[in-house]
């Protein structure tokens, strides 16, 4: 029997099982670096956040089962589908149904695709997804909902201009850049939530927060579970199907992304083994379950491998560890009643900053890949994907629709696969 690699580096390698002080201080590490982003998902589309915080918990654990327990990884809530959920959330006529058959969707698309790579292999996925496409996309992603995150900071909810939403989106903004820029270590590896309490803190200073929610919610509380045949009738939503399957190959790309990072951190080949198939089931099984319980689609989170990074301890028992913790918090009714009660100025000035940051991610793809825009293919494909995904393109037919973001990420993988890589006058 040969033994058993360990990484040197490590200071817990990847099955090495802290003591349960130790572990607990970990995890705890973990759940407070992926919370804010995490719950900021169901805030911006209208969610429960304790659903999405239970989800992302049940779905890390299903993803670590799958994967036989061999990659350190947390999968919190998705915003590479927040326009869609979105647009969803707000239709009368969809609403969560239709948000869950999307996220259950994306999870069979997964499943798929890694059933698919597991006969042939997984060249086929840089032909469909190259970088000229996946930037552009990610772009969209990230300013898509760019003037939605601005109305917020402006007006209440009764649609009047408010100068005091606009000072405390402010502030919340120039505290979060703050704590990204100079804050080191553990304090370094939670801007956003840092940014979330002192822009709440702000807010309830100005007045601006109801916390008669918080007084009035009870320590403990289920959260706002819906699972199919039990809380709802599901109905086909053919809209929420096309508009959120065509994303799952883009956060596909971020997933592979991840894997690659891991690699190095831990000084193993995760797409040999366990398998990017193996990998991609485990995420498509997690976004399946977080849709069966009523969550927004989960994917792995940078902001936890950072952590890994920086601690060196890559222990699957630490991410495990935090998962069941945050399945813990989500039914603390306390903790819900606060995130509610967040104002839509702090969530607006986050936001001006992760929506940005997902469209800069965009912008790198494109120049870590150095694509050339003097080439009139590049540019077309990728001025096509930003118009029509940031302009919100939609097509309607009766109870038919496909979003922008749909759309964008439709016509650019079919614009790559139709156009020849030269125009005729640069021949």
């Amino acid at each position: 029997m040969t033994k058993e690699f360990r990484n040197p580096d490590a200071v817990l390698d990847v099955h090495d099982k802290p003591s349960f002080i130790q572990g607990l201080g970990l995890s705890f590490q973990h759940l407070f670096t992926m919370f804010g982003a995490t719950v900021l998902v169901p805030i911006l589309v209208g969610i429960d956040p304790s659903v999405a915080l239970m989800s992302s918990g049940i779905g890390t654990l299903v993803y670590i089962f799958t994967t036989g327990a061999k990659i350190p990884a947390y999968l919190g809530s998705s915003f590479a589908f927040i326009p869609a959920m979105k647009l969803l959330m707000d239709n009368p006529d969809a609403g969560y149904g239709a948000v869950a058959q999307g996220a259950i969707t994306t999870g069979l698309v997964y499943i798929i695709v890694s059933f698919i790579i597991k006969k042939i292999g997984s060249d086929w996925v840089n032909k469909v997804l190259p970088p000229v496409v996946v930037g552009p996309v990610v772009m969209v992603i990230g300013l898509g909902l760019a003037a939605n995150a601005a109305n917020n900071a402006m007006y209440n909810a009764a649609g009047e201009y408010e100068v005091k939403y606009i000072i405390v989106a402010l502030i919340t903004l120039a505290l979060t850049i703050f704590f990204n820029m100079f804050l080191k270590g553990f304090l370094g590896l939670i801007p956003i939530l840092l940014g979330i309490v002192s822009g709440y803190l702000v807010a309830l200073a100005m007045g601006i927060v109801d916390t008669s929610l918080i007084t009035q919610a009870s320590w403990f509380a289920m959260p706002d579970i819906h699972i199919p045949f039990v809380q709802y009738q599901p109905t086909i939503h053919w809209n929420a199907i096309l508009m959120m399957a065509p994303i799952a190959f883009v956060t596909m790309t971020e997933h592979m992304g991840h894997i690659s990072v891991l690699n190095k951190l831990t000084k193993r080949n995760y797409f040999e083994d366990p398998g990017l198939d193996r990998t991609l089931l485990g995420d498509g099984l997690a976004q399946i379950t977080a849709g069966l319980v009523g969550g927004p689609p989960v994917t792995s989170y940078g902001e936890n491998i950072g952590v890994l990074a920086i601690t060196r301890i890559h222990s699957v028992f630490v991410l495990g560890g935090a998962a069941v913790l945050a399945i813990v918090m989500s039914f603390v009714g306390k903790v819900s009643a606060v995130i509610h009660s967040i104002p839509g100025p702090v969530i607006s000035g986050i936001s001006f900053i992760l929506f940005g940051v997902i469209a800069a991610s965009g912008i790198k793809i494109l120049i870590d890949n150095k694509i050339d825009f003097d080439k009139k293919r590049n540019l077309i494909i990728a001025s096509v994907i930003l118009v029509v995904g940031i302009g919100n393109l939609l097509l309607k037919t009766g109870t038919f629709e496909l979003s922008g973001m749909a759309l964008a990420t439709l016509f650019g993988i079919l614009l790559n696969l139709v156009l020849p890589k030269e125009a005729a006058s640069e021949r």
